[in-house]
């Protein structure tokens, strides 16, 4: 009871520090929170000598593997802030400027055999998955992390993308990483592996989807945000770069982007009045805000469900981030994010899971790569629709799509 008591009052305290500060203000500072040890670490050259290996597995054979999950999944969420050009708060602009230097610094020093946080690019599987997420991350801001890059940082970037083509992907989300890295390929160089760029679009369109906007992680069906954390977020940027270079395939584009919203719209009506949601399936404790992925992604590209307002969703979002980041042990000292859910809890954990494979969650941070006056930052705070439903609002049904 003491513990509920206190931790109750650890978010009545963080709602209380945010109620005067502007919605994109509260987000730009928890982000900053989260990212800054490992793009300031890499971009020193010191992540490796300074990020913490925690994870159920202590056998520690995945160390070498955590440095490129940490710095692909923080470039992937926080990718579209570093691209966005109409930033006008001055003190955010400063940290943008900052940010952008560093990321730059980072990939650098990421890709360059010389440097002491050289990544992992092939010698396992897992190099796959996280070089899919700096691919995005690409993607999602070419002129900050690709044009702006040194030409022989583009050159290293390239051939270690390149070397991710020696890992065979198991049959299941996977194969999407091998079309993200062939998608960023083709986008950045003109030329791609085709096999494994469309392999991975086919096999979700034709055989896993299950309908109701959700996909099977391969064949099986398994209740768990994979369709947030992977599936929806890249089929969809994959395809959207096969539409701008006139790949054969791509018209399925629309259908994808029906059943994506769909998605997003179970995904929103998930978050409770308290800012929770349902903690199933795995990875949850590698992604947490993460199960917000594909939302996030729906309101940066402005393709919402119509049945949602922009400040509904911002509100709703902002309460999980509160909710998500209150307890005192989400933490270490130093500023890494611990193992756990809310707050430190290994034993939840996969034995996959560690230390660099927290920073998944910062894909709910996607919004920020809106300018400050759209929409989703201007709109008032308004009740999201778990919030409204249980205050006994007006509210409309929830029904699936078809087929």
């Amino acid at each position: 009871m003491k513990k509920i008591i206190l931790l109750l009052a650890s978010i009545a305290l963080v709602t209380v520090s945010f109620a005067k500060v502007p919605p994109r203000r509260q987000w730009v500072k928890v982000m900053d929170r989260i990212a800054r040890p490992v793009i300031m670490n890499t971009a020193a050259g010191t992540l490796k000598a300074n990020m913490p290996y925690e994870s159920p597995d202590q056998s520690g054979e995945r160390r070498q593997f955590s440095y490129l999950e940490a710095l692909g999944r923080t470039l992937c969420g926080i990718a579209p802030w570093l691209e966005n050009d109409v930033v006008t708060d001055s003190r955010e602009a400063r940290l943008q400027a900052e940010y952008r230097d560093a990321a730059r610094k980072a990939i650098a020093n990421a890709v360059d055999p010389k440097s002491p946080d050289y990544m992992a690019f092939d010698g396992g599987s897992q190099p796959l998955v996280d070089a899919a997420y700096l691919a995005e991350a690409l993607l999602r801001a070419p002129t900050q992390l690709w044009e702006n890059l040194a030409p022989e940082v583009r050159d290293n970037l390239v051939t270690a993308l390149v070397t991710t083509r020696k890992i065979t992907p198991y049959d299941n989300n996977w194969i999407l990483f091998a079309s993200q890295v062939e998608a960023a390929l083709l986008e950045f160089t003109g030329q791609c592996d085709t096999t494994r760029l469309l392999y991975g679009v086919e096999r979700f369109r034709d055989d896993f989807y299950k309908g109701d906007g959700m996909y099977g992680d391969g064949a099986p069906f398994h209740m768990d945000y994979y369709n947030s954390y992977v599936i929806h977020p890249m089929l969809l940027d994959v395809l959207e770069v096969m539409a701008r270079h006139g790949i054969p395939g791509a018209e399925f584009l629309a259908e994808e982007g029906i059943r994506h919203t769909r998605y997003s719209a179970i995904l929103e009506r998930m978050i409770s009045p308290e800012g929770t949601y349902p903690v199933l399936g795995r990875s949850i404790t590698a992604c947490r805000t993460g199960v917000f992925h594909c939302l996030a992604q729906d309101a940066l590209k402005g393709t919402l469900p119509v049945k949602l307002t922009p400040g509904g969703v911002r509100s709703a979002m902002m309460a999980v981030i509160r909710r998500q980041f209150a307890h005192k042990d989400t933490f270490d000292r130093e500023g890494w994010l611990r193992v756990g859910f809310s707050g430190s809890q290994p034993d939840m954990a996969e034995s996959y899971v560690n230390t660099g494979s927290n920073y998944h969650c910062l894909t709910i941070f996607l919004p920020l790569g809106l300018p400050a006056n759209d929409p989703f930052w201007t709109a008032p705070d308004e009740l999201w629709s778990g919030a409204k439903t249980w205050a006994g609002e007006p509210m409309s049904g929830d029904h699936a799509i078809s087929n």
